[in-house]
């Protein structure tokens, strides 16, 4: 999904950074979702995610990386996770400044994406490569 004009109207390329540095910090440091992301250098994945969403925002396609059912096919992730990600998105945009309708739009893009990341089953992730395991972590008490 793109939206053409979104990037200029939230503030360009700098508010994308901004919004995801916050994202990813409170992301980290979530003992649910932190799990995720235990081998994986932050300011990578905030890089990643950034050039994605400039690119679904009407800055043209500068994302290199792979789509997101082929990087998120070893990740159980359920519906409860993926929606627990949404909302801490979304107070990230907020807190970042940006006004509530275009937050709105956002997450709009951001959730168009759901349908490729979410599993009904453990059964129904695959390994990316022969060294990989399936990520599946429990909910914390």
């Amino acid at each position: 999904m793109e939206d053409n004009t979104l990037l200029d109207e939230v503030g360009g390329k700098p508010m994308l950074e901004k919004v995801h540095k916050h994202f990813y910090d409170e992301l980290y440091k979530h003992p649910w979702l932190k799990n995720f992301f235990l081998h994986i250098d932050q300011k990578i994945i905030e890089d990643q995610q950034t050039d994605f969403m400039v690119a679904n925002m009407g800055g043209g396609k500068i994302y290199s990386g792979g789509m997101p059912k082929n990087v998120h096919r070893h990740m159980y992730i359920t519906e409860e996770l993926f929606d627990l990600r949404s909302k801490i998105l979304k107070e990230s945009v907020l807190a970042c400044g940006v006004p509530e309708d275009l937050a709105d739009r956002w997450i709009r893009i951001d959730s168009a994406f759901k349908h490729s990341l979410v599993k009904k089953s453990v059964d129904n992730c695959e390994k990316r490569f022969f060294t990989d395991e399936i990520l599946n972590f429990p909910k914390p008490s």
